[in-house]
């Protein structure tokens, strides 16, 4: 799924409670591509390393560095999430919610990411299985992600406009 989308859903399903809440699933959201895609890019622009060029399709994954596929694995993983959420849990004493955008950062990317490019390592490291399915940018899964975060965002714009020029 592409980066906005996982801030989308993100905060919709985890930034219910407040403005700040909101904004914190919505960054959450995106933070597993932002610390491996993110530091790639950063780095690439710094000089550290060539960007690849991209000529249409998926890029051959060589052409990536290794500390990338590293990162990927880390902040893709449903084992490393469940292990920071509950030690996050355990130090608070009451769950953060919010960090479940990153969860489902990983369980929206599991069906929509294929073994061309990138695919969900989400038992890693205890195990590299991973699901070869319909990349995100297919228009199978691009339009129907577009039109229920339209769905979803206009039904809470709705909900908004209604109880705003509610009396009570």
């Amino acid at each position: 799924m592409d980066i906005f989308s996982h801030s989308l859903y993100g905060g919709a399903a985890f930034g219910r409670k407040s403005r700040k809440s909101f904004w914190t699933a919505f960054f959450i959201g995106m933070s597993p591509d932002l610390l491996s895609f993110g530091v790639f890019w950063t780095t690439g622009i710094l000089g550290l390393h060539n960007i690849p060029v991209f000529r249409g399709g998926h890029p051959d994954p060589a052409m990536f560095p290794a500390y990338l596929q590293i990162l990927y694995n880390i902040t893709h993983s449903l084992i490393i999430f469940l292990a920071i959420f509950l030690i996050i849990w355990l130090i608070r004493k009451k769950p953060f919610w919010e960090l479940g955008a990153w969860g489902l950062h990983i369980l929206v990317d599991i069906p929509t990411h294929s073994y061309q490019f990138f695919p969900t390592p989400f038992l890693w490291p205890v195990s590299n299985f991973k699901v070869h399915s319909i990349s995100w940018s297919d228009p199978r899964i691009f339009i129907p992600n577009i039109i229920i975060i339209i769905l979803i965002y206009g039904f809470w714009f709705w909900r908004w406009k209604i109880n705003k020029s509610s009396p009570c």
